[in-house]
């Protein structure tokens, strides 16, 4: 009588190999559907990505690679601003009036994740209630979880796939604290900054640096009473702009006022970024920049590889503990500690 084990052996390969040919089959169906437009797809394909279970992932590094080639088409912009300057209502307003002009839009908006209970909002969708019914619209929430600032760490990869589902307009909103602006920054081609007037944060936004990486700044609601304040806050601003260095892309920071509520201002924003783009898409800044921001995430990329390797070494984590209790009890410094721990990984390699 022949032996059962080989039929054991052949059958877990046969498993394996379905397992393969279903994830790939899987991987191929995301990919046709989200160049097809397809939003639930695409929005399948993004937690794919945010996921960091290992088959998940396999999964999503499938999916970013066939919509590589369908990438790289849209005009990405930044929206910052602190918590109360009304960006939802801006974005909502200033996206509807995008897509009248025929373009189809996509807003990935980072909300805020509580430090205690890693829970987040998610209420960008309810907060553009109008914009979310839009058909050339979508919208996707995503907790900002523990990464810099609040910058969802898979944005970028988030912003291919919308490219390739045909959004030809990407907007990424910000929490408004932290350093969130910074890597915003890094991943977009134009930068708006909205402000408020008499909010008691002018120097404060002229100390941290925020508006020398602002494209544009607008005053939001500027309406009813506070119309005066507004104007007075966007003569400030402007003059402010004219302090700083002129940029690389040698275009010329501006100031506008808006009332996101009542749908004033939103045109002549648009348009005034619409000659941004035509201006940096002429003097060759606009790839220039690109090129200069996928160095920006390789190095990024690779520095968030290395410390999740070392972090999650189960022997780096029993010396951790040990180091940090040494350093508590005054037994060695932190910099001492840092030295060993490193040396220590470097002799597992």
């Amino acid at each position: 009588m022949k032996s059962e084990k080989p039929n054991h052996i052949d059958s877990s390969a046969a498993g394996k190999l379905i397992a393969r040919r279903k994830r790939k089959l899987d991987a191929d169906e995301l990919i046709s559907k989200i160049c097809e437009g397809n939003t639930t797809a695409l929005s399948r394909a993004i937690t794919l990505v945010e996921s960091t279970a290992s088959t998940h992932q396999q999964i999503a590094q499938q999916v970013l690679e066939g919509c590589l080639p369908h990438a790289n088409q849209s005009v990405r912009i930044g929206i910052t601003g602190v918590p109360g300057v009304g960006k939802s209502t801006f974005i909502e307003a200033l996206g509807n009036h995008v897509i009248k002009n025929g373009k189809k839009l996509a807003v990935l908006a980072i909300d805020p994740s509580s430090s205690v209970s890693h829970g987040s909002i998610l209420g960008d969708k309810t907060r553009m209630e109008q914009l979310s019914k839009n058909a050339n619209a979508f919208i996707r929430p995503s907790a900002a979880g523990d990464s810099l600032g609040g910058v969802a760490r898979k944005t970028r990869e988030a912003i291919m796939l919308c490219e390739a589902a045909g959004y030809d307009v990407i907007f990424i909103e910000t929490v408004g604290v932290g350093q969130s602006e910074t890597a915003v920054h890094a991943m977009t081609d134009f930068f708006l900054l909205l402000k408020l007037a008499g909010a008691g944060d002018e120097l404060q936004g002229i100390k941290r640096g925020i508006m020398e990486m602002a494209d544009c700044i607008v005053i939001n609601k500027a309406d009813g009473e506070n119309v005066n304040a507004a104007k007075h806050a966007k003569n400030a601003f402007a003059k402010a702009l004219h302090l700083y260095p002129r940029k690389a892309s040698d275009w010329q920071p501006k100031t506008k006022l808006c009332s996101a509520i009542n749908r004033e201002g939103i045109t002549e924003i648009w348009e005034l970024i619409e000659s941004y783009f035509e201006q940096v898409k002429t003097s060759g800044f606009f790839e220039e920049n690109r090129e200069n921001q996928n160095i920006y995430w390789l190095k990024s990329s690779i520095e968030n590889a290395l410390k999740d390797r070392f972090f999650n070494n189960p022997k780096i984590q029993e010396a951790l503990s040990k180091q940090l209790n040494a350093i508590n009890a005054g037994e060695t410094t932190p910099f001492l500690a840092a030295q060993l721990l490193l040396d220590l990984n470097n002799t597992q390699k």
